[in-house]
């Protein structure tokens, strides 16, 4: 026998979420433009592929969120509310501090992951859980990749 969902709690843990991605994908594109330095090839190209990696999951949170009876995301300013990954608006930042500034954002974002799967769970949503496994793994091998390129030989 199986029981239905209960989907009241997930939108609430979606939506900040997808102003989350958001967030973390413009600090990524950000970061990926300003970038300088002796690797700045490597980092360029690092930084695109994790940007766009981030912003591939942003539809599927949105239709998630439209799936099962909430509103998404309407404008910057709701994504500027919502947020809790960080701005860096800096002038000039060093390429090692970028990326060890987007390692601690993917870590906490994996938080953040973890936390609406656990939403999901309880709610029976078994579909977005599903979805939120395969993002909490993407973060944490971008984070892995962010640390692992700035250690110390």
């Amino acid at each position: 026998m199986s029981t239905k969902p209960n989907f009241q709690g997930v939108p609430g843990a979606l939506t900040p979420l997808l102003a989350d991605m958001f967030a973390l994908y413009l600090k990524t594109k950000n970061f990926h433009w300003h970038i300088s330095g002796p690797h700045f090839r490597e980092y360029h190209l690092l930084l695109d592929a994790q940007a766009a990696e981030i912003f591939a999951t942003t539809d599927a949170i949105a239709e998630r969120v439209r799936k099962v009876g909430g509103t998404t995301l309407k404008s910057i300013g709701q994504i500027s509310k919502l947020q809790r990954i960080k701005d860096n608006d800096a002038e000039k930042v060093g390429a090692l501090d970028m990326l060890r500034e987007l390692h601690e954002d993917n870590v906490t974002l994996a938080g953040i992951l973890r936390e609406a799967h656990e939403v999901c769970d309880e709610a029976g949503d078994v579909a977005s859980a599903s979805l939120l496994e395969n993002w909490i793994d993407e973060a944490e091998q971008r984070a892995w990749f962010l640390a692992e390129t700035v250690s110390a030989d």
